[in-house]
């Protein structure tokens, strides 16, 4: 079993409190029956999840929209698992719908896995919207670094000559810099004077 699906199985037998209904969910193999899941009404979410990463993970997209919701839940071991499983799932729709939640303000507190996705996804639309979510997380006391450090993280492999300008100006912020440092060290053409943490020789 693939450590991710045995993780996941463990958390929503232990949500589910490890009842005859998960366990059958859990080994079917019948995916007319896991997407029957994600369209039934009053399934619980443990069942909609599981249902959702065995399909994605296998790569039918009927588990595309359930996915996405969970990718932008505020559970993170749900995000995580969500994104796994949409890397995987071979979805044309994944890239563009991680980018809208990653640049989605109202959500920003849940856009760490997005990001992720997105780097991982190495679409068209990933640069633009780790730039446009990295340069607002650049303000003063913005309380997202980890978002902001993934953004740095995912631009670094990525290394697109685009992100140079926000990578440069990350290298202000403390908790980023070193990553920053690292990052601009990938895209091509950096001169030696560039990538350097402010202060340091």
């Amino acid at each position: 079993m693939d450590e991710e699906l045995r993780t996941l199985t463990e958390r929503l037998r232990a949500e589910s409190g490890g009842t005859a209904a998960f366990e059958r969910l859990a080994a079917t193999d019948d995916h007319d029956v896991l997407a029957g899941v994600l369209t039934a009404p009053g399934q619980p979410l443990w069942a909609r999840e599981l249902a959702a990463f065995r399909l994605g993970t296998a790569g039918d997209r009927r588990a595309f929209e359930a996915l996405v919701l969970l990718l932008n839940h505020r559970d993170p071991p749900r995000c995580a698992a969500a994104a796994h499983a949409l890397a995987r799932l071979g979805d044309p729709r994944t890239a563009r719908a991680a980018a809208a939640l990653a640049t989605n303000e109202l959500r920003v507190a849940y856009a760490l896995h997005p990001v992720r996705l997105l780097a991982e996804l190495r679409a068209p639309e990933a640069v633009p919207a780790l730039i446009t979510t990295l340069r607002r997380r650049l303000s003063p006391h913005d309380p997202y670094r980890r978002v902001a450090l993934a953004c740095v993280e995912g631009l670094g492999e990525l290394a697109d000559p685009r992100a140079q300008s926000v990578l440069n100006e990350a290298l202000a912020h403390p908790a980023l810099a070193e990553a920053a440092v690292h990052a601009l060290a990938r895209i091509p053409h950096q001169g030696s004077a560039r990538g350097r943490i402010p202060g340091q020789r």
